[in-house]
């Protein structure tokens, strides 16, 4: 799970210095877009004065308290992948999160998610990347998915697949069709790679 690129120092803390030097911005609550990804960070220090953040670049660094994360009431976008989270509560405040990418952490269980099931614009939830080859131990559960379902009924895209809107009928439907031809295996199309 270690991330590629990573900064020497796995002790780092968010200051006010770290902030205004990357961002530019004297005012911390001018900030609305930070990238901080691979920077070795464990400790989210002021990052909870960016009262205005919208979106939020996390990912490859070793946080595993998201405690600073609660006050971000503007939070849209927040990228976590990649680091050593456990516990969710603290985003349980994000009201307006939109996406949320949770992948390579140490989520071990769906209970650990329910603290996320009243953020009603959560519409993409990332807990496993194939591409990054990351993922959480929750995932390996075989209910899994269906747990995930019942916890977030309206999500749109979970771990990268759609769940509902536009596209989710035909995915579903090519998807069926590749299952029915598996016993062709002579003639079979994969289907499924048809359609993506």
């Amino acid at each position: 799970m270690e991330a590629a690129g990573r900064k020497g120092n796995e002790n780092v803390k968010i200051t006010v210095q770290m902030l205004k030097s990357k961002t530019g911005q004297f005012d911390l609550e001018s900030i609305m877009f930070l990238k901080l990804q691979n920077f070795g960070i464990c400790n989210l220090g002021c990052i909870g004065d960016c009262v205005n953040l919208e979106r939020l670049n996390l990912s490859g660094n070793n946080i595993s308290n998201l405690t600073p994360l609660a006050s971000l009431k503007l939070l849209t976008v927040l990228n976590l992948s990649a680091n050593r989270i456990s516990n969710l509560g603290p985003l349980y405040s994000c009201e307006n999160l939109q996406n949320l990418n949770l992948s390579g952490n140490l989520i071990s269980s769906v209970d650990a998610l329910r603290s996320l099931s009243e953020l009603k614009n959560l519409e993409t939830i990332r807990l496993k990347d194939t591409v990054c080859n990351f993922t959480n131990p929750v995932c390996m559960n075989t209910s899994y998915r269906s747990a995930m379902l019942e916890i977030f009924p309206k999500i749109n895209v979970l771990d990268g697949e759609r769940m509902s809107g536009s596209g989710r009928d035909l995915y579903q439907l090519c998807k069926d069709m590749d299952s029915s031809l598996r016993g062709l295996e002579p003639f079979r199309y994969n289907i499924v790679a048809m359609c993506k």
